[in-house]
């Protein structure tokens, strides 16, 4: 019995790579925060003493950097191949770029801090540019729109994920509290604007979010027919 037993393999155990090691740090600070990351903590994640992780990356530095660098590898790159009008691809790519920073909401602000090159957002860079120049905007006219739609999709991701709150339900309680303090007669536009954030959205509306992007989009349009 026992000579049998003995010969039960064990359970190969995943080979450590600088993938693996970059994925576990995405979770952890999907689930903790980007203040949980440490090289002990990650190691102790992936079962392995914190030396082994530099066979695979030099520092921490270079595994946010390899994080922010998954994160903007989930974004659809704006292109007008298949048929999409400028417009749409852009606004795909836009609302995209905007889903992938709030399913890891540490990502926007960290990429804000990180002075490196990463080769996924090089690419969604270069693709906007390129959907821009081939829409008919000039040099001048698509420097300025890659600043705006650039400005758009991490100035209001930056302001979402700042909020107190995560989810609606918890803006709801904080909102009912809030009006409860506000004087009618001195603020009823303040009260009214509070009020639509406390009314079920209507479905058929677009987000707050695609909102700005719309006037963006339809205003680079115009200022592309009128030169």
């Amino acid at each position: 019995m026992e000579a049998a037993e003995s010969q039960i393999p064990t359970p190969a155990r995943t080979p450590l790579s600088k993938e693996r090691v970059l994925r576990a740090a995405v979770e952890l600070a999907d689930r903790e925060g980007i203040d949980a990351l440490s090289m002990r903590r990650l190691a102790k994640d992936l079962g392995v003493e914190a030396m082994s992780l530099y066979n695979h990356v030099a520092n921490k530095d270079e595994i946010l950097v390899g994080m922010i660098d998954l994160v903007t590898s989930e974004v659809e790159d704006p292109s007008t191949e298949g048929g999409l009008d400028w417009k749409t691809a852009i606004r795909r790519s836009a609302i995209s770029t905007h889903d992938a920073f709030i399913r890891h909401r540490w990502s926007c602000p960290l990429m804000m801090k990180v002075a490196a090159m990463i080769p996924s957002r090089m690419r969604w860079m270069e693709s906007l540019l390129r959907t821009l120049r081939e829409a008919g905007l000039s040099p001048n006219l698509t420097h300025h729109a890659y600043h705006a739609l650039d400005a758009h999709i991490t100035g209001f991701t930056l302001w979402q994920v700042s909020f107190p709150f995560q989810n609606r339900e918890e803006l709801i309680d904080m909102a009912g509290e809030f009006l409860k303090e506000i004087p009618v007669d001195e603020y009823p536009y303040v009260i009214e604007h509070a009020q639509e954030h406390l009314d079920e959205p209507d479905p058929n509306e677009p987000s707050e979010f695609e909102f700005g992007l719309d006037l963006i989009l339809d205003g680079l349009e115009r200022m592309r027919d009128a030169a």
